[in-house]
């Protein structure tokens, strides 16, 4: 049994849909160990406390980086985490330890950015952490083409549809772990005959 961690800043949609998932053994044989907010009113953190999951809050307002971070992950080793999932975390890590179609629009308002800019064809990429904005090695992606009909909401809503079901593939595929990552690439191992 593989132990997730989610970090979350916000109202938490991604982790609902990945707590229901590992619920319903669509995640298999992981469970959410523990999950974290920096942020006193993040939503997602009442949720995880109606699905009876363990929740902490460490705040970040006003204390260095790395000096959260450290709090974080003596959480993440104390709950003996396997794999940590950013949901909606609004804070970058430090070099030891967001829905966009990467690498064009990253970072906060990637859907506003993909209107604007005019784009046929936009989407969501779960990726691997690493201390850059939106940077890591990309384990899932989906596109999602812009309609005419669209605005920045229902192209949002449509996108984040694609981000639940992206986000809980990419959890799947780590915890398999029948992938190794050349470069910026990930690839996955040849099946056994």
């Amino acid at each position: 049994m593989k132990h997730l961690g989610i970090l979350l800043s916000g109202r938490g949609s991604n982790f609902e849909v990945i707590a229901n998932n590992v619920s319903a053994g669509r995640i298999p044989d992981a469970r959410i160990a523990v999950v974290i907010s920096n942020k006193p009113d993040a939503g997602g953190l009442e949720t995880a406390r109606r699905l009876g999951l363990t929740t902490l809050l460490i705040p970040s307002k006003g204390k260095e980086r790395e000096d959260h971070d450290r709090e974080v992950v003596a959480a993440l080793k104390k709950h003996k985490v396997d794999l940590v999932c950013l949901a909606g975390y609004m804070r970058l890590l430090s070099p030891w330890f967001h829905p966009s179609l990467l690498p064009a629009f990253p970072g906060l308002e990637a859907q506003e950015q993909a209107y604007a800019y005019g784009v046929k064809v936009t989407g969501c990429t779960v990726h691997f952490v690493d201390e850059e904005l939106d940077h890591g090695a990309i384990i899932v992606q989906k596109a999602i083409p812009v309609l005419d009909s669209d605005d920045e909401h229902t192209l949002s809503a449509r996108i984040l549809e694609q981000e639940h079901i992206a986000y809980s593939e990419a959890i799947s595929i780590v915890l398999a772990g029948k992938y190794g990552v050349v470069g910026r690439k990930l690839v996955m191992k040849p099946k056994a005959r």
